[in-house]
């Protein structure tokens, strides 16, 4: 028998050598750009920097050293360069959703809630909004103007805290900027605000141990996140994390410390109002899970001549989906764009239904209470409407219209549909009980006027009879 003719082997050596090599080269430039979007902010060192005031505020002085970055910050006024969700003209929720205003009814929300503005309309917005009364509390500058840590540290954190809103305003004047997130003398990314801090220890962990990936979501959790303020009097500035970042986790917190935000004057039900969990929210998505921060994709390296800076517009990745998206993603613009609005979309749907489910809840309620049956009789269907419009309001208060999370989003819009519909289930019985068989009515919501106009008389009513 003959041997076999030996094989040619499939490339030659020199080739499978070179390829390697490249790849090698390949893999460590890849390595090298992922570490360099981590690092930037020790690449800049106080060579290069104009000194500046530990407490300086002014985003003109930041501009000496940091001229790219300040225009980019400057430039979210232009009404195109905005974000998708952001806008230059001052639209108001209530108008285009008016049922809004029976949902909190007997809260400032009530009166107005605008879509979100850039960073650079902080202070003018919120001196604007007509939220802003007599009862407004100190703590409502934390998150709107650079001043509020220098003037935290000056009068004491719970003196500060314990002060109205109003007497702040003179010296409360600089917007959210370079100050908020960035140590002056080393332009390292830093944790300015309080509250964050205290989250952190009663849950047994340190930011001063955080990596600079972790660093580049938690600078944005300082303000994107769920608060309340805890104590009539003390009115300090709390996130109720310690049982976790979930709407039930929320629940169980609140429960556990007897919080409530108001009394709904048409159902009786003790409400909880979310303000904007995106951070939460965004920790079930695939980005967050996958190690992405949200300055990955909010604000990317983009170039500038010759040279790569962080994108600091602060623009929704749909702005700028070639910086933002395509790096990871190489898919086209269209493709892009659309696996943004879809989830967006279905959020919406699902977020609407809740929102007529949550109405016609309230208005069953009150017709009950209307017609002769007790508060105890009403206790489990007012908690059960309590915690259905938390978990909507933990999604619709969420800047990323559920992007952040999107099968977390449709899931606790699915327990806010579940638990309403269980509410008004019982109600029903309760009402039958009384000879109320027939539906209860639903007003003309249809501009903000008319709902607004509708809760007037319960919110009167309610403000007569309080202690």
């Amino acid at each position: 028998m003959t041997n076999p003719t030996p094989r040619a082997p499939l490339l030659p050596g020199w080739l499978v050598l070179s390829l390697a090599i490249l790849l090698a080269l390949g893999l460590g430039m890849l390595a090298s750009s992922i570490n360099q979007r981590r690092v930037e902010a020790r690449l800049v060192r106080v060579q290069f920097m104009q000194p500046l005031d530990p407490e300086e505020v002014s985003p003109e002085r930041w501009n000496r050293s940091f001229p790219r970055q300040t225009l980019a910050w400057q430039s979210s006024r232009d009404p195109a360069g905005a974000p998708a969700f952001l806008y230059e003209q001052v639209r108001d929720y209530l108008v285009e959703r008016p049922r809004l205003a029976v949902l909190w009814a007997g809260f400032p929300f009530a009166r107005a809630w605008k879509w979100p503005r850039s960073h650079v309309h902080s202070v003018e917005d919120v001196r604007g909004t007509p939220r802003i009364d007599e009862e407004t509390p100190a703590a409502c500058w934390a998150c709107k103007s650079s001043d509020a840590p220098r003037l935290m540290a000056r009068e004491g954190l719970s003196a500060y805290y314990a002060r109205d809103f109003e007497p702040h305003k003179p010296e409360a004047t600089h917007a959210i900027a370079c100050l908020d997130c960035h140590a002056p003398e080393t332009m390292d990314l830093r944790v300015t605000r309080p509250a964050l801090k205290e989250a952190f220890r009663r849950q047994g962990k340190d930011l001063e141990t955080a990596s600079l990936q972790e660093m580049r979501s938690l600078v944005c959790a300082q303000c994107h996140v769920e608060y309340y303020f805890k104590g009539k009097k003390e009115n300090h500035l709390t996130h109720p994390w310690d049982e976790g970042l979930t709407p039930e986790a929320f629940e169980a917190y609140y429960a556990r410390v007897g919080h409530v935000d108001w009394i709904h004057p048409v159902s009786g039900a003790r409400m909880l109002k979310m303000q904007h969990p995106d951070y939460e929210l965004s920790h079930k998505g695939p980005h967050a899970q996958a190690g992405i921060s949200c300055a990955d994709c909010h604000m990317p390296y983009i170039a500038e001549g010759s040279a790569r800076v962080t994108d600091h517009s602060m623009r929704s990745p749909s702005r700028n989906l070639l910086a933002a998206c395509q790096v990871c993603h190489p898919w086209s613009e269209a493709e892009l764009f659309d696996s943004i609005v879809q989830p967006q979309r279905a959020t919406r749907l699902a977020r609407e239904q809740a929102e007529k489910v949550l109405v016609a809840a309230h208005l069953e309620i009150g017709d009950a209470a209307r017609h002769g049956a007790t508060d105890a009789e009403l206790e489990e269907v007012r908690d059960l409407l309590s915690r259905a419009q938390l978990s909507w309001d933990y999604v619709a208060s969420a800047n990323s219209q559920g992007f952040h999370a999107p099968e977390e989003a449709l899931r606790i819009l699915g327990r806010s549909l579940d638990l309403a519909g269980q509410c008004r289930q019982r109600t029903r019985e309760i009402r039958a009980a009384r000879g109320r068989r027939e539906p209860v009515p639903i007003p003309d919501l249809s501009t903000k006027a008319k709902a607004q106009a509708f809760i007037k008389p319960y919110e009167e009513s309610a403000r007569a009879t309080a202690p």
